[in-house]
């Protein structure tokens, strides 16, 4: 008992830079006293006091404002950040070194009896309001954004967002980011400093166009080349270096109206 109570205050030291003492997290952090409730319940349940169960888990969420079902497994080394308005459900395994923030839901999409909530394997991470529902199987370190909704089993080592939630891909280190960030350089703009690890279907749209502007660029000039080594470029208007170009600056937009207004009079 003192071993897990010992591997508790650990865990949540490592986890949260705003812990400061032993003695503070024992008497003020919910997370640590709904997780010491619900093994108390836990054992209860497996003994048959189903109703005295649920009694302790009634009075752990009065105090704490964590939901935990006498039913679920949960494993060592369990933190609950905040802690806040989470929900586990009567059928919810929760793995080794999981990390649950305020707001999750490990909820279930079915009145049926039987395995209706989800699995979580070790050393996951829920963010904040993210909604993992159903008897799917979340694997071993996954990482689930904020307020994602999560309905299908998602595979060990890897990170879940949005609503529906799906799989965030790693950004792809290949020659396609260079040229995406010259081109975006030379046109003056830049979306990957906020969307680098992140979906974003704007910053996807101009990636693509980017792309697309970039190998057009290059086709243009190697025709241009071939048609100038053939002597004909007397149609040709040569256009000005990307970084040369010059928005026009406000006085010369205001001497052209009034040249503008001028010549109306």
């Amino acid at each position: 008992m003192f071993e897990r109570l010992r591997e508790d205050i650990d865990c949540m030291f490592e986890r949260d830079p705003a812990a400061r003492s032993g003695f503070e997290i024992l008497t003020i952090y919910p997370g640590l006293h709904a997780a010491l409730m619900h093994r108390v319940s836990h054992t209860l349940w497996n003994h048959g006091l189903k109703w005295l169960a649920r009694l302790l888990s009634n009075l752990a969420r009065l105090f704490t404002g964590i939901e935990i079902h006498p039913g679920a497994r949960i494993g060592r080394r369990f933190f609950i950040d905040h802690g806040m308005g989470v929900v586990i459900g009567e059928t919810a395994v929760v793995g080794d070194d999981c990390t649950l923030y305020h707001g999750v839901t490990l909820g279930g999409t079915s009145w049926n009896k039987g395995k209706r909530h989800p699995t979580l394997g070790r050393n996951v991470v829920v963010g904040a309001g993210a909604k993992i529902l159903g008897p799917i199987e979340i694997g071993d370190g996954v990482r689930i954004g904020s307020n994602s909704v999560v309905i299908e089993s998602v595979a060990p080592g890897t990170t879940v967002v949005g609503v529906p939630g799906h799989v965030v891909a790693p950004p792809p280190a290949d020659a396609a980011d260079q040229w995406r960030a010259k081109t975006a350089v030379d046109i003056g703009f830049d979306a990957y400093g906020a969307t680098k690890d992140a979906p974003d279907p704007v910053a996807k749209a101009v990636n693509l166009m980017l792309d697309h502007i970039h190998v057009l660029d290059r086709r243009i000039k190697a025709l241009s080349h071939v048609l100038e080594q053939q002597g004909i470029d007397e149609h040709f208007e040569h256009l000005p270096d990307l970084e040369a170009c010059e928005i026009q600056s406000a006085p010369d937009a205001a001497k052209t109206g009034e040249r503008t207004d001028d010549s109306a009079r």
